[in-house]
C-alpha cells in the first residue's frame, strides 16, 4: 500500500513514496483553483519529476471537458493531477494514453462494485450517471508528446450535488457507505502507473491490450441509442473508436458516422 497521510492540512506537504521502485511524489494542497493549472505552472518553473501528483481537498475552479467546471464538495472527493513525460507515443497516437487512464480509473472502481463504464472519450459512468471526469492536457513538439498532465475528478463521499450537471453520482450514493479516499487514490495511481509503464516498455503489445480493455468497458457498446450532432438527433449503434480517438457509429440506415471529440453528444435518459 502507498503511505499517504490524511488530507486536510492547511499547508503544502510532500511525501516521498516508492511503489514498485518508482519515485512518486504526492503534493497535498488544502485549496487550489485547479490541480491541472497548478501542476502545469509547477512544470514550467521547475520541471516536476514524472508522476509528480498534486491533490487537494478543495478545488475551487476545477476544469472539465468542453470548458465545463467540476463540482466537488470540500474534503469529500478526489481531485488530483499527475504529470507524465511520454517517449513512446506520437501526437497522432495520444488517444492511447486517454484509453490507459480511463481504463485504470474504471479498473480501480470495479474493486467496489460493478456497473462502471467509459463514456467516450473518457468520462467514467456508473450506469447512466457520471461519477468521474478526466482531463488530459498534452504539450506537443513536432510529432511527439513532450508532457501530459492528467487531471481526475471523482465523486466519492459527496451526497448532494448543487450544480446544473444533469446526472452526477458518487460512490457513497451507490454503495451507501463512506469510502476511504486514500485507498481509492492508491488503486488509481497504481493502475495509471502500470498502464503507462506498459505503454513505455512494450508499446505494440500495450496498445493492442489497452484498446481491447477500453472497448470492452465502453458505455453504450451494444444496441441502438440516441445521439445528437449538428444535423439533429438520431439513433445509432457503436462500431469503433479509432486509434486517433474518433468515434464511429452506424445509424439505422446503415450509414457509418465518424466523429471527433465535441462533434457528437450522447442523448442521456
Amino acid at each position: 500500500m502507498l503511505s499517504i497521510r490524511p488530507f486536510g492540512n492547511n499547508k503544502k506537504e510532500k511525501t516521498m513514496i516508492y511503489p514498485e521502485n518508482i519515485n512518486l511524489t504526492i503534493e497535498r494542497l488544502y485549496e487550489v483553483p485547479s490541480t491541472n493549472s497548478y501542476l502545469a505552472q509547477l512544470c514550467k518553473e521547475s520541471k516536476a519529476k514524472e508522476f509528480h501528483t498534486v491533490i487537494t481537498d478543495d478545488q475551487t475552479a476545477g476544469r472539465g471537458q468542453r470548458g465545463n467546471t467540476w463540482e466537488s464538495e470540500c474534503g469529500k472527493n478526489l481531485t488530483f493531477s499527475t504529470v507524465l513525460y511520454p517517449t513512446a507515443l506520437e501526437a497522432k497516437e495520444q488517444f492511447y494514453l486517454s484509453m490507459a487512464i480511463a481504463f485504470a480509473t474504471v479498473d480501480a472502481l470495479e474493486n467496489y462494485t460493478d456497473g462502471f463504464s467509459i463514456k467516450w472519450p473518457n468520462d467514467i459512468y456508473w450506469k447512466d450517471k457520471k461519477i468521474a471526469g478526466i482531463l488530459i492536457e498534452n504539450e506537443l513538439e513536432g510529432k511527439f508528446i513532450t508532457q501530459s498532465i492528467v487531471g481526475i475528478g471523482l465523486n466519492v463521499n459527496q451526497e448532494v450535488f448543487h450544480s446544473s450537471a444533469p446526472n452526477p453520482v458518487s460512490l457513497i450514493q451507490i454503495l451507501g457507505v463512506t469510502i476511504n479516499r486514500q485507498e481509492l487514490l492508491d488503486r488509481i495511481l497504481r493502475g495509471i502507473m502500470a498502464s503507462y509503464i506498459f505503454l513505455e516498455k512494450d508499446y505494440k503489445m500495450a496498445v493492442h491490450n489497452l484498446r481491447q480493455l477500453y472497448l470492452r468497458r465502453l458505455y453504450r457498446k451494444e444496441g441502438f441509442h440516441p445521439y445528437r450532432d449538428k444535423e439533429g438527433t438520431f439513433l445509432a449503434e457503436f462500431q469503433d473508436v479509432e486509434p486517433s480517438g474518433h468515434l464511429v457509429l452506424k445509424d439505422e440506415q446503415g450509414n457509418l458516422r465518424r466523429y471527433a471529440f465535441k462533434e457528437v453528444e450522447f442523448v442521456l435518459p
